[in-house]
């Protein structure tokens, strides 16, 4: 039976969904990782310092509205997101509360909140949902998986104290010293993520839905077009591990994009369709927008916008495609459905 949510929280999910009950979102809450791509394409030749806090509050804007006109909510960040917010076309907004990124001086990656926010600030901001980021292996030392445990209870008391949805986002990480683009993380993937969405659906930690990694990696599924040479799972493998994972949760869940090509996204998604699992949207970032980043660190804002209404629209009704076969989350938290318009 589904623990019984508030409804202030049911009308937060309702408010980042589609009519459906499918969660069809776009991403763009990336921060150190944006101002690298920006900076990357620039060049060397670009000003010191670049790109400029103004460029990613400018690029955010610009991707925002162009796309919330093709999804069903935006997901943006505290620290750089909130103009581009009032250009969100009428749609949901979910904001991240966690601090962007981790230092490779502490390779354990404890999460943090962005200072000087609570979830109150972030609600009063105008979220209708919090998101929060954990990089999570249970290969990780006992003591480092139990602050992180911590956390996500604490961040989860504090969503239901303000009545606001939590996503929770998990992306693994390896502590063997593997490649994590590489065969052995690719067949070790499979178990992080199965067990990370084991541990995170208990009801302790009171998340309202679950952003998860794909639970292989497709660049190494047999016959997959993204395969270029050695394989760790079958086509039939890659199926049964789709339906393993979505087998340990009974809270809603959506796929992130995890930085792919649309093309590769769109693989997936055929993937997890094929599986037959009750997946229940995406939070689609970069595979929607990251040639725009080219395009805007380039040619600049006009040439950028003119590329977002063309290929960036393009990449996400392609997107919302394969979302006619997700399905709405109301049944896996015992919601009666609205009314059709």
């Amino acid at each position: 039976m589904p623990l019984k949510r508030s409804p202030g929280k049911i009308a937060g999910l309702k408010a980042v969904s589609d009519p459906r009950g499918v969660i069809a979102a776009a991403a763009m809450d990336q921060r150190g990782l944006l101002k690298a791509m920006l900076a990357q394409h620039m060049g060397a030749e670009a000003p010191p310092d670049s790109p400029s806090d103004s460029m990613l509050v400018q690029f955010k804007e610009l991707v925002t509205e162009a796309l919330t006109r093709h999804a069903s909510s935006i997901l943006l960040d505290l620290q750089y997101g909130l103009p581009a917010a009032k250009r969100r076309n009428g749609k949901g907004l979910l904001l991240a509360y966690e601090h962007a990124g981790y230092s490779v001086d502490h390779p354990e990656r404890l999460p943090t909140a962005t200072e000087g926010w609570s979830v109150l600030r972030v609600k009063e901001a105008g979220a209708d949902c919090v998101k929060i980021l954990l990089y999570y292996t249970p290969f990780e030392r006992a003591w480092i998986n139990e602050q992180k445990h911590a956390w996500v209870e604490r961040v989860g008391a504090e969503c239901r104290a303000h009545d606001i949805p939590m996503f929770l986002e998990f992306i693994g990480y390896d502590v063997h010293g593997e490649d994590e683009k590489g065969l052995a993380y690719a067949r070790r993937k499979p178990e992080i993520v199965i067990r990370s969405m084991q541990e995170f659906s208990r009801e302790r930690y009171l998340a309202d839905a679950l952003k998860v990694e794909v639970p292989v990696q497709m660049q190494f599924v047999q016959g997959a077009q993204a395969c270029r040479g050695e394989s760790a799972y079958t086509r039939s493998d890659a199926l049964a591990i789709f339906r393993e994972a979505a087998s340990f949760t009974t809270l809603p869940f959506v796929y992130l994009s995890a930085g792919v090509s649309n093309a590769v996204f769109l693989e997936t998604l055929e993937l997890a369709v094929e599986s037959g699992v009750d997946f229940n949207g995406v939070l689609c970032g970069r595979a929607t927008w990251q040639d725009g980043a080219r395009i805007y660190a380039r040619e600049g804002a006009e040439a950028c916008k003119d590329w977002l209404n063309t290929k960036g629209v393009e990449n996400i009704q392609r997107v919302n495609e394969a979302l006619k076969f997700a399905h709405p989350w109301y049944d896996k938290l015992g919601v009666e459905a609205p009314a059709p318009a």
